[in-house]
C-alpha cells in the first residue's frame, strides 16, 4: 500500500496540527487521497502553474514544513504560492498544466485526465481556502 495524503484548510497552523489524528480535520472541504506528494509533485505543480522556479518553491519556508509527527502521519504546510496558484486554476488551465506535469520525472506516464481531475479538486480547495483567508495543509500517512 502505498502513501496516503489528504489536502484540507485550517485557519492557522496550530488548527492544522490538530488533525494528526487523520480524523479531526477543521473543515469538511477535503481531497481525500489525491495521490499527489505535498512536497516535490505538488512543488512541480506549483512551479507549472505559477511560472515559479522550482528551486524557489522548495526553498519556500512553508514548502512541506512539519507542524505535527505522529511516527507514521504528518501533518505539513503547503506554500502561500500554491494556494494562490490553485485557487486561480481554471479548468482549461488545469488541463495544460497537468499535460506538463505528466512530462516530469515524478510523475512519467501519468495519465494527465487523472491528473487534472487531482488539480480540479486541489483547486477547488484552494479556493474555497481563500474565501475564509485560510491557508493549504496536508495530512500524510505511510
Amino acid at each position: 500500500m502505498g502513501n496516503l495524503y489528504t489536502y484540507f484548510a485550517a485557519n492557522d497552523d496550530a488548527a492544522a496540527a490538530t488533525a494528526i489524528d487523520g480524523e479531526s480535520f477543521p473543515d469538511t472541504s477535503l481531497v481525500l487521497d489525491a495521490g499527489v506528494d505535498p512536497i516535490v509533485e505538488l512543488g512541480t505543480l506549483e512551479s507549472i502553474l505559477s511560472g515559479r522556479p522550482y528551486e524557489e518553491v522548495a526553498d519556500d519556508p512553508r514548502s512541506g514544513h512539519l507542524l505535527a509527527d505522529g511516527g507514521e502521519c504528518w501533518v505539513v504546510t503547503l506554500t502561500d504560492g500554491a494556494a494562490t496558484a490553485l485557487a486561480a486554476a481554471q479548468p482549461p488551465r488545469c488541463a495544460e498544466a497537468a499535460i506538463a506535469w505528466s512530462h516530469t520525472e515524478e510523475l512519467e506516464g501519468a495519465n494527465p485526465a487523472d491528473l487534472a481531475e487531482a488539480i480540479r479538486g486541489l483547486s477547488g480547495l484552494a479556493t474555497h481556502a481563500a474565501a475564509r483567508g485560510w491557508k493549504l495543509y496536508c495530512w500524510m500517512s505511510l
